[in-house]
């Protein structure tokens, strides 16, 4: 059990940030007020609507006292597949930047102590109710132009002038 306390060497975020937000923004620099080296990993798919490569640096921009990797795959996520768990630490570990770590991963979900068991790190759950800021990628896909408070200046602009690729 991790206490609000504890300082870690490393310690990773790992998420799709579709698109980046200020839940995100918050989240990140909790994390990184936790741990000497934060690293976030933005999970990237091709058909994805907002490019990863423009999740990544959005992020790297908002953040720049953290490492921001961007992670392309095309892996599912059964978490009842040993096989695909084993895909998905390999791929974490051949984009880690340290030699060692993570120490700690965090996240606003409970299923992250899986991820970090196997990691071999702590699992850090911050804000599961979303209470700080209340919003979700999800809710700003669904609904891009009633959630633009919710967005931080750059990506917001891309997110007005894109908008119409979300959906109805």
């Amino acid at each position: 059990m991790t206490r609000e306390t504890d300082i870690f060497d490393t310690g990773l975020i790992v998420g799709r940030f579709h698109p980046p937000h200020l839940g995100h923004s918050w989240f990140i620099n909790e994390a990184a007020g936790r741990c000497r080296r934060l690293v976030v990993f933005v999970n990237t798919r091709e058909s994805e609507t907002v490019p990863g490569d423009l999740r990544s640096r959005w992020l790297a921009d908002l953040h720049p006292n953290v490492t921001v990797a961007q992670v392309a795959h095309n892996l599912d996520t059964d978490w009842n597949d040993e096989d695909l768990w084993a895909k998905w630490i390999a791929l974490f570990r051949t984009h880690w930047p340290h030699e060692s770590g993570p120490h700690a991963v965090f996240s606003s979900d409970s299923y992250v102590s899986e991820l970090a068991r196997r990691l071999g790190a702590q699992a850090v759950v911050v804000d599961e109710p979303r209470a700080n800021v209340p919003i979700s990628a999800t809710q700003i896909r669904n609904d891009p132009l009633g959630n633009l408070g919710m967005l931080a200046p750059e990506v917001r602009e891309w997110v007005e002038t894109n908008h119409g690729l979300f959906g109805p």
